[in-house]
């Protein structure tokens, strides 16, 4: 992804299941993707919550000593994105906290649209938060909610909440799945032997053998215990909203989700692209990862070979200590280096998913020229973002999306290729078909189904929960 934004969160719960962290962990593996900052596991035996969470990847926090003091037949967990600010373990989830019938533990993906309004009456209300997470907001409508069940705390907590999340829960026997009414975040159901699992992908499902059931409807809350599931619908019917970045960049591609296939979806994004701006070249090139699927679509559409021109290191750490004497775009080379035999002296087509700022595209094209290319040609597998996201993914200010203020030409003059071409909003609403309406396309056309704030108070206090 050209400039990137951030990934988002990625959440996993297990109900009545003797591993049930060791599971979550495992499930949180799969789902690094969707955060690489920290991860987090509670587990429930029935009498007690107990948790453990740090900063850093997966596999680096959790080991056979650790999850052995992770006991019981429940848990959830939490993979955390990065982020340029706000980067402490207060903030890591999922949050654990008391309240009068005992401990509660709370993973969420999304961002609440009025989360310092909320935040703001709380405060006046006598409330002290502990983190800068909307999530935490939604921990205090809890507590303030006095009457009823578990669930029904939930429930009326959520109705004072706007926005997008997908939410679990976990007390000493209960586990609750939530999703907002526009389902902005994805969130689906298993099942892996006598237990139930709930994850934000079904590749997450595929590791530990678990059987997909569904996916957890926009508005839906489900509640899990000793007597099975029981689901209510609590909340106004509202029009779907399913985020479509999911499918062009953010999701892994074995995943299902909204119902299709990711890959699948990607590959057309590809073959529509190349009937849209079809070109002369000897090679397609994509850029790892996210651009393969479209780049194979668009290859076999086109009949343009495919290559890999760009191997992308899948090691790269959080910091560098760049050599004192510079190095030539060394920023770059860390995560990209070029094959310059599957190049040279050809006419390239790279293929990537977006384009964001346009700097990273124009010092990607840079290395590709120097390969000894001769021509090269860009296509990107969605329309031109305009428009920041307030739904759960950690995007630039409009006035950094290049988009918003230069045309293609003038995109393509700064990123100094020979043609650009960006996929259209109609040709991506076809690769959606027949559920084109359900997706929220707000990051292209600048039109929310939820008013944003109204100014960038929430932006800057905020850390959103992708």
């Amino acid at each position: 992804m050209s400039c990137s934004w951030n990934e988002e969160c990625g959440v996993f719960g297990v109900y009545g299941h003797p591993e049930a962290a060791n599971l979550t962990y495992l499930g949180l593996y799969a789902l690094q993707h969707r955060g690489q900052e920290s991860a987090g596991i509670v587990s429930s035996n029935g009498r007690g919550i107990y948790t453990h969470k740090e900063m850093g990847l997966v596999s680096e926090i959790f080991d056979q000593d650790v999850l052995k003091k992770l006991p019981g037949r429940n848990a959830i967990g939490h993979v955390r994105y990065s982020t340029a600010g706000g980067s402490y373990l207060k903030n890591a989830q999922p949050f654990v906290f008391d309240y009068s019938k005992g401990g509660i533990a709370i993973s969420h993906n999304g961002n609440l649209t009025n989360a310092q309004a909320l935040r703001d009456q709380l405060e006046r209300e006598g409330a002290v938060f502990q983190s800068t997470m909307d999530t935490e907001v939604i921990i205090h409508l809890f507590a303030h909610a006095t009457n009823g069940s578990i669930v029904e705390r939930v429930i009326t907590a959520l109705k004072e909440v706007k926005g997008a999340y997908s939410l679990l829960f976990l007390n000493e026997k209960e586990l609750i799945a939530a999703r907002d009414p526009h389902g902005f975040r994805p969130l689906v159901l298993g099942r892996v032997k006598e237990g139930y699992v709930v994850g934000s992908e079904t590749c997450a499902f595929d590791l530990i053998g678990a059987e997909f059931i569904r996916e957890i409807e926009p508005g839906e809350v489900l509640m899990i215990n000793e007597a099975g599931i029981q689901s209510f619908r609590p909340f106004p019917t509202k029009k779907h909203r399913f985020c479509i970045f999911e499918f062009i960049y953010f999701a892994r591609p074995d995943s299902y989700i909204f119902g299709h296939n990711v890959y699948q979806v990607r590959r057309e994004l590809g073959v529509q692209l190349a009937k849209e701006h079809p070109v002369e070249a000897d090679v397609v090139i994509p850029t790892p990862d996210s651009g393969m699927p479209a780049a194979i679509g668009f290859a076999h559409q086109s009949g343009i070979p495919l290559e890999l021109g760009i191997i992308r290191n899948h090691y790269v750490g959080r910091t560098f200590i760049e050599p004192r004497e510079s190095i030539r775009h060394f920023g770059v080379k860390i995560k990209l280096n070029a094959v310059k035999e599957a190049m040279k002296d050809k006419r390239v087509v790279v293929l990537d998913d977006s384009i964001v700022r346009g700097t990273t595209a124009r010092k990607n094209m840079r290395m590709i020229k120097n390969s000894g290319a001769t021509e090269v040609h860009v296509r990107i597998s969605c329309p031109p973002i305009s428009a920041s996201c307030f739904y759960g993914i950690d995007t630039p200010t409009s006035e950094e999306l290049i988009a918003s203020s230069h045309s293609v030409e003038e995109i393509r003059r700064f990123i100094r290729v020979n043609s650009l071409g960006y996929l259209s909003l109609e040709g991506l609403k076809r690769c959606v078909a027949p559920r084109a309406d359900e997706f929220c396309y707000a990051c292209f056309t600048g039109e929310y189904p939820i008013d944003p704030p109204h100014d960038n108070a929430q932006l800057d206090f905020f850390i959103k929960e992708v």
